[in-house]
Parts: structure tokens; sequence; C-alpha cells
């Protein structure tokens, strides 16, 4: 039997290991949530169809990597390989040190030959970078006071608009460390970097409830499972995840009078490469969609909930209305929010991305499940039964399919396309 809160929580610690995009981890836990959703439908939904379906992902693996410098003093420092950049001569290369900030072209005039060190990755700044004649650069992750023993050192990868343009090869190191190169008057360094590209599959896990009375309407219902490296991702994302397990399982006993489509998505840390790669699969499907939830983290005991809203405002009104009906705290905006919702606004379907903000610690090895808890996940979940089936059973669908300019605009400029 399902029991909001603790069912939901079980899975989440279920869920709670490393699970990146495209590994052997990730198709585990593409599995177990299979094989949960595929209980729940047996006994109520023979036709609900749980299966699997992969999509090819590009995939890197760092080979080598090392950071170290050479003059006034020698020092070896932490290091990880910036994804797809390319990789250094064999040997690696020896270059003075230029601290380029944030990429402007004012602070890259003299890169030329040179290792730069940035504070950051500020796409913007990608096309000067590219054009200074810097043979590799930097990138200075975490906060100063990072403890190594308690932190990771991030390993990002450049995404598909940058390798448009081009790549150099790049390495991220600590911030304390960046900040002991510029106080201690680094000069030159030493620095190595290969890796190796190719593909591997991650997929997406899909169950369907037939509507009773409007089949030829689905909303759709999204999360992804995958987490970042050294994360055992709980709060990011298995809290969704467990979110839409209590809505499909609300949803078997409440037969829905529109088509419900839940899809666990793979690899959204990736690029949001599971959401993508469905909506590019089902695209004759697209114009059947009447909105998307989104749940990407969700339950910490200490926060409160967000509504983020891709479309047109009216689904903003018709969700603070609800909220107000139940008696239930939320903030919401409109804008494109990093998720799985986006794909799905992207092909004009006004889409929502609900989550809790608060004291729980994503991208990192500190989310864990400790800083969950059954009342702050059943009562959210409480208002999304409530909200989705307002949604699901009106009789005419509250909200328009047209999906406003500015958010055409917004969305263009996330997918780099302005």
């Amino acid at each position: 039997m399902f029991q909001n809160g603790k069912s939901q929580l079980d899975l989440i610690k279920k869920l709670s290991f490393n699970r990146v995009g495209g590994s052997i981890e990730e198709l585990r836990a593409a599995t177990i949530l299979k094989e949960t959703v595929t209980a729940l439908a047996s006994e109520f939904s023979p036709d609900a169809n749980v299966h699997l379906e992969g999509f090819l992902m590009p995939w890197y693996e760092v080979r080598k990597v090392s950071v170290c410098v050479t003059k006034p003093f020698y020092r070896e420092i932490e290091a990880r390989g910036v994804g797809f950049s390319g990789c250094l001569p064999e040997g690696g290369i020896t270059a003075p040190l230029l601290y380029a900030e944030q990429g402007l072209p004012i602070s890259l005039r003299d890169a030329g030959g040179k290792i730069i060190l940035l504070n950051d990755m500020v796409y913007e700044n990608w096309p000067a970078i590219l054009k200074s004649g810097a043979l590799a650069y930097l990138v200075a992750i975490g906060e100063y006071d990072d403890e190594d023993a308690r932190t990771d050192l991030s390993e990002n990868y450049l995404r598909d608009h940058q390798l448009k343009i081009g790549s150099l090869p790049g390495i991220h190191i600590r911030a304390h460390d960046a900040i002991a190169l510029l106080q201690e008057g680094a000069e030159e360094m030493h620095v190595e970097l290969c890796q190796e590209k190719f593909e591997r599959v991650s997929h997406n896990v899909i169950a369907e409830i037939p509507g009773s009375k409007i089949t030829d309407e689905i909303i759709g219902f999204t999360a992804h499972y995958d987490s970042v490296p050294f994360s055992s991702g709980a709060w990011d994302n298995a809290t969704g995840c467990a979110d839409i397990l209590g809505l499909f399982a609300y949803f078997l006993e409440h037969r829905p009078q529109r088509t419900l489509r839940f899809i666990w998505c793979g690899s959204e840390e990736r690029g949001l490469l599971g959401s993508l790669a469905y909506t590019k699969a089902h695209r004759d499907e697209m114009e059947r969609f009447r909105l998307v939830i989104n749940l990407d983290m969700t339950g910490p005991v200490l926060g409160f909930d967000r509504a983020i809203v891709t479309g047109d405002p009216t689904l903003i009104s018709n969700i603070e209305y609800m909220a107000r009906e139940a008696g239930h705290a939320i903030h919401t905006s409109q804008t494109v929010h990093p998720s799985d919702s986006t794909p799905f606004a992207d092909c004009g379907i006004p889409a929502v991305s609900f989550s809790r903000w608060g004291r729980a610690a994503g991208h990192s090895r500190r989310d864990l499940d400790t800083l969950l808890g059954e009342h702050a996940i059943a009562h959210f979940q409480n208002f999304m039964r409530f909200f989705a089936s307002r949604m699901i059973n009106s009789s005419e669908f509250p909200i328009p399919r047209d999906m406003p300019q500015n958010m055409k605009e917004e969305l263009n400029k996330y997918f780099h396309r302005s």
C-alpha cells in the first residue's frame, strides 16, 4: 500500500547513491524506478505501459590532468579537467600565467602564448577567450574556505553552444589555490590534460495512465533521476522522482479524465539530455500535451515551496488561486527554469517546475536524505494532488497553449539562439 510521505521517503533512500548520467549506476536507478512503477501499476492499471527509452549521450573521460607552479617556486595543485575541452600535447605545456579575471577582451590583451586564470566561466566571454591566443585556461571553483577533506573539486564540461565556436584545454582548480597563486606571485605554470570522447546510453523511464474521457490530451509529469558526481542526489533529485511516483500512485486510484504521461528523465545534469531526447523522439505527440509539471528538488524539512512558470501568466494565477484555496504557501515566478520542463516549454507547451528550496545541500556529497522529512514531503504532495487534479479534470483546459513572447525570448537566450 502506498503511504503518502513514507513511501516517497523510502524511494528516496533507495535512490540515494551516486548515479551520474550514462553510468551503470544510473541504469541501476532506472531499473529501481521501472520495477517500483510496474509493481504499482499491476494492481490498478495493467495498460500503464511502463518501459525504458534509451538515447545516446556524449561522454568523456579525463585520462590525465595535473597543474603545478614552476616559477618562482614549485607547487603541485589539485586539478580536474574540463570535459570536452580537448587535450594538451603529450607531456603538457609550460607557459607564463596571466590572471584574466572574467575573460573580458581587455583582460585578455596579453594572453597570447600564456595559461590564463579565470574567476569562473562566463559563457558570453567564450569567443574572446578563444581568440586571445591563450594556450590553456584554469578556472577557480568553489568557495575560498572549502576544506579539501570535506568538499569535492567539481568537474564541469563545455556545452554544445561553446563547442560550436571552438574548444580550448581547460582545468578546474580550487578557489583557495587560485587565491594563493595570485597572492604568492606565481609566474609560470606546467599543465597536463589528456581526455577521451565517446558515447554512452542513458534512459528515460516512461509510464502512462490513459484518460477516462479526454484521451487525446496529455498532461506530462517530469523529474530527473540522475545525480552529479560525488553526490548521492537525495534532494537533487530523488525527491522529484518520489513526488511523481506519489502522483502516479494517486491517479492510479483516482482515474484522470485526461491522459497522464510520467517521465523520469535521465542525464538532466548533463544538460537536460533526457527531456531533450524525449521531446525529439516524440515530436509528433507534442501537440497533444497541454501542460508539463516538473518536480525538481523538494522535501527539505526547513524550506519554502516555489513554482517557476514558463508559459502564460494565467498559469501563475491558477497556481496562486489554488494555493490560497488549499492554504498552501508558495512563491511563484515566470521565467525559464534549468530543468526538464524547459525542453517541453520550447515546444510551446505551458510548463511549471515545482521545488522546495531550503536548508539542503545540492551538487555535493552533503546532499543526504537526513535533511528531508515525511511531513514536508506529504504536505507538498497533498497540494500537488489538489493542483494537478483540478487541471487534469477541468472540463475545458484553463491555460492557453500559446507561449508568450517574453518567454520565447527567454527560451532563445537559454538555448543560446539569440
